[in-house]
């Protein structure tokens, strides 16, 4: 594949899922780079030489007054008017657990710049969870899970604060999760109620796929060697790798 795409990955502040997730885009031909998210504030002009940013898992800010919400705040404030222009070309944006939850935060998922409808909460229960989960690819929008659609996979979760609840009573809750469902926004759900999360959602993407936010960890997976099951180490693409192979087709076509 051609080193034309360029992926920028998030490090610092607790984030500490960088290297791995640097990886991951590597293996498809991804020209890759690590940056402090203070040093992209600094300069925030060099978002605009990547077609990819990534928020990887950790603990920023070790989840303090909520997971992602204070590196959120953060980027909100210091990074606003560049990921608004990252967002408007169709760019592509990965939030991986805490990434995920920072996204949310951001107002970014699942939809940009409109009145949040949705967060990320304590497990129901109530305490961190670290295993393999199954997890079922709907059809969806989202340009990351393409190859997958329609499958079930396996990934790791490992979180505290993975239970994704929506604003309003019970029927308004249920009127945005069908909305979601309608406009192709469901990307991942899990097979069985893993965390309380509601209708086992386990991912989202936006209205465009362009942006996913997801609690498993593909970088986690991108070799069949990780799997618990040790019958299970087969020659085949492991599930983990191709959200980031499928992201750099799409940029490649993009370029």
């Amino acid at each position: 594949m051609s080193k034309k795409v360029k992926a920028l990955i998030l490090t610092g502040d607790g984030i500490n899922c960088e290297n791995e997730t640097a990886l991951a885009f590597a293996q498809y031909g991804c020209e890759t780079k690590i940056m402090h998210v203070q040093d992209l504030i600094d300069q925030p002009g060099q978002l605009n030489h990547y077609q990819i940013l990534a928020l990887p898992g950790g603990f920023s800010f070790g989840d303090e007054i909520g997971s992602g919400q204070i590196l959120a705040l953060k980027l909100k404030y210091s990074l606003g008017v560049a990921l608004t222009e990252f967002i408007n070309q169709r760019k592509l944006i990965i939030g991986i657990c805490n990434g995920f939850q920072v996204l949310v935060r951001l107002g970014l998922l699942p939809k940009p710049f409109t009145e949040r409808q949705m967060t990320l909460t304590h497990n129901r229960q109530g305490h961190f969870i670290n295993k393999w989960v199954s997890l079922k690819v709907p059809e969806s929008k989202c340009v990351w899970t393409k190859s997958l659609q329609g499958k079930e996979i396996q990934l790791p979760i490992r979180h505290g604060e993975g239970k994704i609840t929506f604003a309003g009573d019970q029927a308004t809750q249920h009127n945005t999760f069908q909305a979601l469902v309608a406009n192709g926004q469901i990307a991942l759900s899990y097979t069985e109620d893993v965390n309380g999360s509601y209708q086992e959602i386990a991912g989202v993407t936006d209205p465009t796929g362009c942006i996913l936010g997801l609690m498993p960890h593909p970088e986690a997976a991108t070799s069949n060697w990780l799997l618990p099951d040790g019958t299970a180490k087969k020659s085949e693409q492991a599930f983990g790798t191709q959200f980031f192979m499928n992201a750099v087709k799409h940029c490649e076509e993009m370029l």
